[in-house]
């Protein structure tokens, strides 16, 4: 069974460096798990990693799809797991853990590829319209499990039972996991990591966010994603600036803290508090469990 290292957390905790150093380590190439790094233009809001950041490790499953193209679990397990069985150690970095779970869970997927004009049918209902429209078709929604402002997995649900008559949540998911895997979790007491969040997205705006968000926006481009769904009100004069970047902010929060409650729950993972002052004595941990792992 092929070993794959998962190297998993919330945003500004320091996941790509810790990553790119396990993978100069140990000589491997990453996986990226992150659903929106796939998207070209999507640069600035989803924190892909630079050229520079990469520090000469390959990066897969970046800047693959255009971003008006679909792009689902399915294709993800696909793609991942070409790579991971040609190797007998991987490693993936990425926060998105349905993504991961379905790479390395032996989950089969009954429904077609999204359809994207399906979005359009429902554009004129709010997200808590939308997930109350879902609940009412679909009572088997683990309301834990599915967020009603994640409107991209909230539209894929109704798009699959409206297609095979059946809860997204009734696919095939078996629980034997296909390889052997160990699962760094990052974290940070919440103060230190809710200021990082804060920061992060000030940063992003400085670096030129309005503009990536500005550019999507007049191509008719609004992709349902944090760090973009959120600007669409500003540039329509609905909301201030500050008031958008709040918001931001907020998502980012919810989103970090619905992250840890997933992988304490759903998969069987490794937390590391993330040492800001010392990085290396964090990656030295995490690297004489790994060892003893394999």
């Amino acid at each position: 069974m092929n070993k794959v290292i998962c190297v998993v957390g919330p945003t500004a905790v320091g996941k790509t460096k810790i990553a790119i150093e396990l993978a100069k380590h140990y000589g491997l190439e990453i996986i990226s798990g992150d659903s929106v790094s796939v998207y070209r233009r999507l640069d600035i809001g989803s924190a892909k990693p630079t050229i520079e950041e990469m520090d000469g490790v390959k990066h897969h499953l970046i800047d693959i799809k255009d971003v008006n193209e679909g792009y689902s679990v399915a294709e993800f397990q696909r793609e991942a797991r070409a790579i991971m069985d040609k190797s007998p150690l991987s490693l993936i970095c990425g926060g998105t853990g349905l993504y991961i779970q379905s790479a390395l869970f032996n989950y089969e997927f009954n429904a077609s590829e999204r359809d994207l004009s399906f979005q359009d049918k429902y554009k004129d209902l709010s997200n808590e319209e939308l997930y109350e429209l879902l609940l009412k078709i679909d009572p088997e929604i683990d309301k834990n499990k599915l967020h009603p402002n994640n409107r991209k997995r909230v539209l894929r649900a109704l798009e699959v039972h409206e297609e095979l008559d059946k809860s997204i949540h009734s696919f095939n998911k078996k629980k034997e996991p296909l390889y052997d895997y160990f699962i760094v979790y990052l974290t940070l007491d919440r103060e230190t990591l809710y200021d990082r969040i804060n920061k992060r997205v000030d940063i992003m705006i400085k670096d030129g966010l309005l503009d990536e968000v500005r550019s999507l926006y007049d191509d008719g481009i609004m992709p349902h994603a944090i760090g973009y769904q959120e600007l669409v009100p500003y540039f329509e004069g609905l909301v201030s600036l500050e008031s958008a970047v709040d918001e931001i902010k907020k998502n980012t929060r919810h989103l970090a803290k619905r992250q840890e409650t997933w992988f304490r729950n759903q998969m069987d993972s490794h937390f590391y508090n993330v040492n800001l002052n010392d990085i290396n004595e964090t990656i030295n941990n995490i690297i004489t469990d790994i060892d003893k792992w394999r």
